[in-house]
Protein backbone atom coordinates (compact mmCIF):
# COMPACT_ATOMS: atom_id res chain seq x y z
CA UNK A 1 0.00 0.00 0.00
CA UNK A 2 1.57 3.27 -0.87
CA UNK A 3 1.73 5.90 1.11
CA UNK A 4 0.03 9.48 0.23
CA UNK A 5 1.99 12.46 0.95
CA UNK A 6 -1.01 14.83 0.29
CA UNK A 7 -3.84 15.62 2.57
CA UNK A 8 -6.68 14.47 0.79
CA UNK A 9 -9.37 16.64 -0.34
CA UNK A 10 -12.99 17.52 1.58
CA UNK A 11 -14.42 15.98 -1.66
CA UNK A 12 -11.44 13.02 -2.02
CA UNK A 13 -12.74 11.58 1.14
CA UNK A 14 -16.79 12.21 0.81
CA UNK A 15 -16.70 10.05 -2.33
CA UNK A 16 -13.54 8.13 -1.59
CA UNK A 17 -13.29 4.63 -0.22
CA UNK A 18 -11.44 6.30 2.45
CA UNK A 19 -15.06 7.64 4.44
CA UNK A 20 -15.47 10.84 6.53
CA UNK A 21 -17.62 12.05 8.47
CA UNK A 22 -19.14 15.05 10.29
CA UNK A 23 -16.48 17.42 8.06
CA UNK A 24 -17.17 21.18 8.46
CA UNK A 25 -14.64 23.75 10.10
CA UNK A 26 -12.22 22.04 12.93
CA UNK A 27 -11.78 23.74 15.96
CA UNK A 28 -8.26 25.03 17.88
CA UNK A 29 -7.89 24.61 21.36
CA UNK A 30 -7.80 28.54 22.10
CA UNK A 31 -4.66 28.83 24.13
CA UNK A 32 -4.37 32.55 26.15
CA UNK A 33 -0.87 32.32 26.53
CA UNK A 34 -0.12 31.33 22.79
CA UNK A 35 -0.30 27.37 22.85
CA UNK A 36 -1.93 25.27 20.32
CA UNK A 37 -1.61 21.90 21.77
CA UNK A 38 -2.26 17.96 20.15
CA UNK A 39 -2.80 14.94 21.99
CA UNK A 40 -3.57 12.02 20.11
CA UNK A 41 -4.13 8.46 22.04
CA UNK A 42 -3.13 5.45 20.36
CA UNK A 43 -5.18 1.97 21.66
CA UNK A 44 -2.99 -0.83 21.17
CA UNK A 45 -5.66 -3.81 21.38
CA UNK A 46 -4.73 -7.48 22.23
CA UNK A 47 -2.82 -6.51 25.22
CA UNK A 48 0.46 -5.38 25.11
CA UNK A 49 3.54 -7.66 26.56
CA UNK A 50 5.20 -4.45 28.68
CA UNK A 51 8.22 -6.92 29.14
CA UNK A 52 8.81 -7.43 25.76
CA UNK A 53 8.89 -4.24 25.43
CA UNK A 54 11.04 -2.76 27.86
CA UNK A 55 13.28 -5.03 29.54
CA UNK A 56 13.97 -4.68 33.45
CA UNK A 57 17.84 -5.74 32.43
CA UNK A 58 19.02 -4.47 35.60
CA UNK A 59 16.21 -6.73 37.62
CA UNK A 60 18.16 -9.55 38.94
CA UNK A 61 15.42 -12.34 38.32
CA UNK A 62 14.68 -10.82 34.91
CA UNK A 63 16.79 -13.67 32.34
CA UNK A 64 15.92 -16.16 35.35
CA UNK A 65 11.88 -15.47 34.67
CA UNK A 66 11.97 -15.70 30.50
CA UNK A 67 14.82 -17.55 29.83
CA UNK A 68 15.99 -17.43 26.24
CA UNK A 69 13.14 -15.03 25.27
CA UNK A 70 14.75 -12.21 27.64
CA UNK A 71 16.03 -9.49 25.76
CA UNK A 72 19.26 -8.58 27.15
CA UNK A 73 22.12 -6.03 26.44
CA UNK A 74 24.39 -8.23 24.73
CA UNK A 75 21.86 -9.84 22.90
CA UNK A 76 21.63 -11.19 19.13
CA UNK A 77 20.25 -8.03 18.10
CA UNK A 78 20.90 -6.28 21.06
CA UNK A 79 18.35 -4.72 23.32
CA UNK A 80 18.63 -0.61 23.44
CA UNK A 81 19.57 0.42 26.80
CA UNK A 82 17.31 3.60 28.23
CA UNK A 83 19.08 3.79 31.38
CA UNK A 84 20.85 1.51 34.00
CA UNK A 85 17.78 -0.67 34.77
CA UNK A 86 15.55 -0.84 31.60
CA UNK A 87 16.11 -1.56 27.85
CA UNK A 88 13.74 -0.91 24.93
CA UNK A 89 13.51 -3.91 22.20
CA UNK A 90 15.69 -3.28 19.41
CA UNK A 91 12.52 -3.44 16.80
CA UNK A 92 12.19 0.41 17.84
CA UNK A 93 15.35 2.56 17.02
CA UNK A 94 13.12 5.38 16.11
CA UNK A 95 11.65 5.56 19.82
CA UNK A 96 14.69 5.40 21.10
CA UNK A 97 16.38 8.04 19.64
CA UNK A 98 13.03 10.32 20.72
CA UNK A 99 13.72 8.97 24.21
CA UNK A 100 17.81 10.28 23.86
CA UNK A 101 16.51 13.77 22.38
CA UNK A 102 14.24 14.25 25.40
CA UNK A 103 11.28 13.78 23.36
CA UNK A 104 10.00 10.09 24.52
CA UNK A 105 9.10 9.12 27.50
CA UNK A 106 7.80 5.15 29.14
CA UNK A 107 5.70 4.37 31.99
CA UNK A 108 6.35 1.02 33.21
CA UNK A 109 4.58 -1.31 35.83
CA UNK A 110 1.29 0.83 34.53
CA UNK A 111 -2.82 -0.41 34.48
CA UNK A 112 -6.38 1.20 34.66
CA UNK A 113 -8.34 0.33 37.82
CA UNK A 114 -9.58 -2.94 35.44
CA UNK A 115 -8.24 -6.72 37.49
CA UNK A 116 -9.83 -9.11 35.42
CA UNK A 117 -8.33 -10.30 32.21
CA UNK A 118 -11.21 -9.60 29.47
CA UNK A 119 -10.02 -7.68 26.10
CA UNK A 120 -13.44 -6.54 25.35
CA UNK A 121 -13.96 -5.67 29.15
CA UNK A 122 -10.70 -4.36 29.63
CA UNK A 123 -10.91 -1.59 26.64
CA UNK A 124 -14.13 -0.63 27.81
CA UNK A 125 -12.29 0.84 31.19
CA UNK A 126 -9.18 1.97 29.19
CA UNK A 127 -11.25 4.10 26.75
CA UNK A 128 -14.40 4.96 28.78
CA UNK A 129 -12.30 6.10 31.85
CA UNK A 130 -14.92 4.66 34.23
CA UNK A 131 -13.31 1.79 36.54
CA UNK A 132 -15.98 -0.80 35.89
CA UNK A 133 -17.01 -2.01 32.33
CA UNK A 134 -19.92 -0.98 30.86
CA UNK A 135 -20.72 2.12 32.69
CA UNK A 136 -21.33 4.65 30.03
CA UNK A 137 -21.13 4.84 25.91
CA UNK A 138 -18.85 7.71 26.02
CA UNK A 139 -15.10 8.17 26.37
CA UNK A 140 -12.49 10.26 28.65
CA UNK A 141 -11.50 11.80 25.80
CA UNK A 142 -14.67 12.81 24.55
CA UNK A 143 -15.62 14.47 28.47
CA UNK A 144 -12.50 16.60 28.38
CA UNK A 145 -13.40 17.67 25.44
CA UNK A 146 -17.03 19.29 26.34
CA UNK A 147 -15.41 20.18 29.09
CA UNK A 148 -12.95 22.63 27.66
CA UNK A 149 -16.07 23.62 25.80
CA UNK A 150 -17.58 24.71 28.83
CA UNK A 151 -14.73 26.51 29.86
CA UNK A 152 -14.81 28.46 26.59
CA UNK A 153 -11.54 27.30 25.19
CA UNK A 154 -12.70 25.11 22.28
CA UNK A 155 -14.11 26.92 18.98
CA UNK A 156 -17.95 25.59 19.10
CA UNK A 157 -18.05 25.38 15.52
CA UNK A 158 -17.65 21.85 13.79
CA UNK A 159 -16.18 18.39 15.05
CA UNK A 160 -13.72 18.72 17.45
CA UNK A 161 -12.12 15.11 17.58
CA UNK A 162 -10.74 13.00 15.07
CA UNK A 163 -11.41 9.19 15.03
CA UNK A 164 -9.62 6.91 12.87
CA UNK A 165 -11.13 3.37 11.98
CA UNK A 166 -13.85 1.57 10.38
CA UNK A 167 -15.20 2.08 14.46
CA UNK A 168 -14.74 5.19 15.89
CA UNK A 169 -12.73 4.62 19.02
CA UNK A 170 -14.55 4.78 22.22
CA UNK A 171 -12.40 6.96 24.02
CA UNK A 172 -13.54 9.60 21.55
CA UNK A 173 -17.32 8.84 21.43
CA UNK A 174 -19.59 10.95 22.75
CA UNK A 175 -21.49 14.15 23.08
CA UNK A 176 -19.02 16.11 21.41
CA UNK A 177 -19.18 16.01 17.65
CA UNK A 178 -16.40 13.35 15.84
CA UNK A 179 -15.30 13.12 12.54
CA UNK A 180 -14.28 9.33 11.47
CA UNK A 181 -11.45 8.76 8.61
CA UNK A 182 -11.33 4.91 8.34
CA UNK A 183 -7.95 3.95 6.29
CA UNK A 184 -8.94 1.96 2.56
CA UNK A 185 -7.41 -1.18 3.21
CA UNK A 186 -7.90 -3.05 6.77
CA UNK A 187 -5.87 -6.05 7.80
CA UNK A 188 -8.33 -8.90 8.40
CA UNK A 189 -8.94 -10.01 11.69
CA UNK A 190 -7.21 -13.22 13.04
CA UNK A 191 -9.37 -16.72 13.66
CA UNK A 192 -8.50 -15.48 17.50
CA UNK A 193 -10.64 -12.16 17.42
CA UNK A 194 -13.34 -13.67 15.35
CA UNK A 195 -13.75 -16.12 17.95
CA UNK A 196 -13.83 -13.51 20.75
CA UNK A 197 -16.23 -11.44 18.64
CA UNK A 198 -18.66 -14.65 18.67
CA UNK A 199 -18.58 -14.43 21.95
CA UNK A 200 -19.27 -11.09 22.50
CA UNK A 201 -22.17 -11.34 20.17
CA UNK A 202 -23.81 -14.65 21.50
CA UNK A 203 -24.08 -12.52 25.11
CA UNK A 204 -24.89 -9.65 23.65
CA UNK A 205 -26.62 -9.61 19.98
CA UNK A 206 -27.72 -13.32 18.93
CA UNK A 207 -29.30 -12.52 15.92
CA UNK A 208 -25.53 -10.60 15.06
CA UNK A 209 -23.66 -14.01 16.24
CA UNK A 210 -25.82 -15.88 14.24
CA UNK A 211 -24.63 -13.60 10.88
CA UNK A 212 -21.18 -13.44 12.05
CA UNK A 213 -21.34 -17.74 12.86
CA UNK A 214 -22.67 -18.66 9.35
CA UNK A 215 -19.89 -16.03 7.55
CA UNK A 216 -16.87 -17.61 9.30
CA UNK A 217 -17.99 -20.89 8.43
CA UNK A 218 -18.80 -19.38 4.62
CA UNK A 219 -14.96 -18.25 4.88
CA UNK A 220 -13.70 -21.22 6.09
CA UNK A 221 -15.29 -23.48 3.15
CA UNK A 222 -13.35 -20.75 1.05
CA UNK A 223 -10.21 -20.32 2.85
CA UNK A 224 -10.30 -17.32 3.00
CA UNK A 225 -7.92 -15.17 5.49
CA UNK A 226 -8.58 -15.26 9.13
CA UNK A 227 -9.52 -18.83 8.77
CA UNK A 228 -7.32 -21.88 9.33
CA UNK A 229 -4.57 -22.39 11.71
CA UNK A 230 -4.24 -19.11 14.06
CA UNK A 231 0.06 -19.06 13.79
CA UNK A 232 -0.07 -19.34 9.58
CA UNK A 233 -3.13 -16.36 9.86
CA UNK A 234 -1.08 -14.13 11.35
CA UNK A 235 -0.11 -11.30 8.98
CA UNK A 236 2.61 -10.67 11.47
CA UNK A 237 4.19 -13.92 10.57
CA UNK A 238 5.24 -13.99 7.31
CA UNK A 239 7.37 -11.56 5.11
CA UNK A 240 4.82 -10.20 3.45
CA UNK A 241 2.76 -9.60 6.13
CA UNK A 242 5.33 -7.56 8.00
CA UNK A 243 5.38 -5.41 5.37
CA UNK A 244 1.33 -4.52 5.10
CA UNK A 245 1.26 -4.60 8.52
CA UNK A 246 3.61 -1.89 8.72
CA UNK A 247 1.85 0.20 5.93
CA UNK A 248 -1.12 -0.22 7.41
CA UNK A 249 0.22 1.45 10.95
CA UNK A 250 1.97 4.01 8.90
CA UNK A 251 -0.65 5.21 6.50
CA UNK A 252 -3.10 5.33 9.54
CA UNK A 253 -0.40 7.27 11.97
CA UNK A 254 0.45 9.71 9.10
CA UNK A 255 -3.46 10.77 7.96
CA UNK A 256 -3.55 11.15 11.71
CA UNK A 257 -0.99 13.36 11.47
CA UNK A 258 -1.73 15.68 8.55
CA UNK A 259 -5.04 16.12 9.91
CA UNK A 260 -3.93 16.96 13.17
CA UNK A 261 -1.59 19.34 11.80
CA UNK A 262 -3.58 21.70 9.75
CA UNK A 263 -4.56 25.17 10.86
CA UNK A 264 -8.12 24.55 11.14
CA UNK A 265 -7.79 20.79 11.70
CA UNK A 266 -8.95 18.83 15.53
CA UNK A 267 -6.44 18.84 17.87
CA UNK A 268 -7.31 15.74 19.42
CA UNK A 269 -7.60 12.30 17.86
CA UNK A 270 -7.52 8.44 18.46
CA UNK A 271 -7.21 5.43 16.64
CA UNK A 272 -6.22 1.88 17.77
CA UNK A 273 -3.64 -0.82 16.23
CA UNK A 274 -4.71 -4.90 16.46
CA UNK A 275 -2.78 -7.98 16.66
CA UNK A 276 -1.38 -7.39 20.45
CA UNK A 277 -3.00 -10.63 21.95
CA UNK A 278 0.77 -12.77 21.52
CA UNK A 279 -0.61 -16.16 22.99
CA UNK A 280 1.77 -17.95 20.60
CA UNK A 281 5.47 -17.86 19.17
CA UNK A 282 5.47 -14.49 20.30
CA UNK A 283 9.09 -13.99 20.13
CA UNK A 284 11.42 -10.94 21.66
CA UNK A 285 14.43 -9.28 19.54
CA UNK A 286 12.80 -11.26 16.65
CA UNK A 287 9.43 -12.46 15.83
CA UNK A 288 5.73 -11.58 16.56
CA UNK A 289 5.91 -8.84 18.75
CA UNK A 290 9.31 -7.85 17.23
CA UNK A 291 7.51 -7.50 14.15
CA UNK A 292 4.44 -5.53 16.05
CA UNK A 293 6.66 -3.20 17.70
CA UNK A 294 8.65 -2.50 14.63
CA UNK A 295 5.31 -1.53 12.73
CA UNK A 296 4.69 0.77 15.74
CA UNK A 297 8.00 2.45 15.73
CA UNK A 298 7.46 3.00 11.94
CA UNK A 299 3.80 4.49 12.95
CA UNK A 300 5.89 6.74 15.23
CA UNK A 301 7.89 8.38 12.40
CA UNK A 302 5.08 8.56 10.20
CA UNK A 303 3.16 10.91 13.03
CA UNK A 304 6.40 12.84 13.60
CA UNK A 305 7.10 13.65 9.95
CA UNK A 306 3.58 14.53 9.06
CA UNK A 307 2.81 16.49 12.26
CA UNK A 308 5.25 19.17 10.59
CA UNK A 309 5.57 22.37 12.39
CA UNK A 310 2.82 21.11 14.60
CA UNK A 311 4.96 18.39 16.61
CA UNK A 312 6.71 20.67 18.67
CA UNK A 313 3.07 20.89 20.91
CA UNK A 314 2.00 17.57 20.30
CA UNK A 315 1.93 14.52 22.89
CA UNK A 316 0.86 11.14 21.48
CA UNK A 317 0.08 8.68 24.12
CA UNK A 318 -0.15 4.61 23.93
CA UNK A 319 -1.64 2.60 25.96
CA UNK A 320 -3.26 -1.06 25.47
CA UNK A 321 -5.96 -2.66 28.01
CA UNK A 322 -3.32 -4.68 30.01
CA UNK A 323 -0.23 -6.55 30.18
CA UNK A 324 0.56 -9.73 29.80
CA UNK A 325 2.38 -13.04 31.76
CA UNK A 326 5.29 -12.44 33.19
CA UNK A 327 6.53 -15.88 32.58
CA UNK A 328 6.23 -17.60 28.47
CA UNK A 329 3.61 -20.18 28.52
CA UNK A 330 3.52 -23.18 26.60
CA UNK A 331 3.02 -22.48 23.45
CA UNK A 332 6.28 -19.87 23.60
CA UNK A 333 4.08 -16.95 23.94
CA UNK A 334 2.25 -15.28 27.02
CA UNK A 335 -1.40 -15.12 28.13
CA UNK A 336 -3.53 -11.99 29.50
CA UNK A 337 -1.84 -10.06 32.37
CA UNK A 338 -2.07 -7.25 34.32
CA UNK A 339 0.74 -4.55 34.52
CA UNK A 340 2.04 -3.17 31.51
CA UNK A 341 3.86 0.12 29.83
CA UNK A 342 2.73 3.30 27.92
CA UNK A 343 4.70 5.05 25.95
CA UNK A 344 4.56 8.49 25.57
CA UNK A 345 6.11 11.03 22.48
CA UNK A 346 6.26 14.49 21.29
CA UNK A 347 8.14 17.48 21.06
CA UNK A 348 5.47 18.69 24.00
CA UNK A 349 7.09 15.71 25.94
CA UNK A 350 9.77 16.13 28.78
CA UNK A 351 11.03 13.10 28.38
CA UNK A 352 14.03 10.46 28.56
CA UNK A 353 13.62 8.88 31.08
CA UNK A 354 11.68 5.34 32.34
CA UNK A 355 8.86 6.70 35.03
CA UNK A 356 8.51 3.59 37.04
CA UNK A 357 8.34 2.33 40.51
CA UNK A 358 9.59 -0.97 40.15
CA UNK A 359 7.69 -3.74 41.51
CA UNK A 360 10.60 -6.33 41.43
CA UNK A 361 10.24 -10.05 39.49
CA UNK A 362 10.53 -12.68 42.38
CA UNK A 363 7.45 -14.82 42.73
CA UNK A 364 6.13 -13.02 45.91
CA UNK A 365 6.29 -9.68 44.16
CA UNK A 366 4.24 -11.02 40.77
CA UNK A 367 0.54 -10.12 41.13
CA UNK A 368 -1.25 -13.16 41.55
CA UNK A 369 1.71 -15.03 41.46
CA UNK A 370 2.02 -14.55 37.86
CA UNK A 371 1.86 -10.78 36.31
CA UNK A 372 3.56 -7.69 36.54
CA UNK A 373 2.56 -6.07 39.51
CA UNK A 374 0.96 -2.34 38.51
CA UNK A 375 2.24 0.71 41.14
CA UNK A 376 1.12 3.18 38.54
CA UNK A 377 -2.69 4.05 37.89
CA UNK A 378 -3.12 4.71 34.44
CA UNK A 379 -5.22 7.53 34.50
CA UNK A 380 -2.93 9.41 36.73
CA UNK A 381 -0.86 9.59 33.91
CA UNK A 382 -3.96 10.73 31.37
CA UNK A 383 -4.85 13.26 34.17
CA UNK A 384 -1.26 14.63 33.80
CA UNK A 385 -1.21 15.16 29.86
CA UNK A 386 -4.95 16.40 30.50
CA UNK A 387 -4.53 18.95 33.43
CA UNK A 388 -0.45 20.31 31.94
CA UNK A 389 -1.19 19.90 27.56
CA UNK A 390 -4.41 20.78 27.47
CA UNK A 391 -5.38 22.99 30.55
CA UNK A 392 -8.21 20.71 32.03
CA UNK A 393 -9.14 21.51 35.83
CA UNK A 394 -7.96 19.02 37.69
CA UNK A 395 -11.99 18.59 39.78
CA UNK A 396 -13.35 18.71 35.79
CA UNK A 397 -10.84 15.48 35.84
CA UNK A 398 -12.09 13.87 38.84
CA UNK A 399 -15.43 14.38 38.40
CA UNK A 400 -16.43 14.48 34.83
CA UNK A 401 -12.98 12.63 32.73
CA UNK A 402 -12.61 10.24 35.05
CA UNK A 403 -15.54 9.75 37.61
CA UNK A 404 -14.56 8.72 41.53
CA UNK A 405 -11.06 8.77 40.43
CA UNK A 406 -10.25 11.98 43.25
CA UNK A 407 -7.95 9.68 45.08
CA UNK A 408 -5.88 9.48 41.70
CA UNK A 409 -3.30 12.41 41.56
CA UNK A 410 -2.43 13.59 38.11
CA UNK A 411 1.23 12.40 37.38
CA UNK A 412 3.35 16.63 37.27
CA UNK A 413 6.01 17.08 34.84
CA UNK A 414 5.07 15.35 31.63
CA UNK A 415 4.98 17.78 29.48
CA UNK A 416 7.16 21.44 29.55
Amino acid sequence: MGFVNHLPTRRELLVGSGALFAWSQMPRIARAEGRDPRLLVVVLRGALDGLGAVAPVGDPDWVGLRGDRALVLDGKPPALPLDSFFALNPAMPNLHRLYKTGKAAIVHAAATPYRERSHFDGQDVLESGISKPGVTASGWLNRALLAMESGGRVDPRGSRALGIGSVTPLVVRGSAPVMTWVPQKLLPASEDTQNRLLDLYQHTDPKLATVLQARMKLASLGGAPGTGDQMSDDPTLMPPGIARVRACFAEAAGTAARYLAKADGPRVGAMGFVGWDTHIAEGAASGQLYNLLGALDGAFAAIETNMGEAWRETVVAVVTEFGRTARINGTQGTDHGTGTVAFLIGGALTGGRVIADWPGLKPAQLFEDRDLKPTTDLRAVLKGLLRDHLRVEEKVLADAVFPGSADVKPMGGLVG
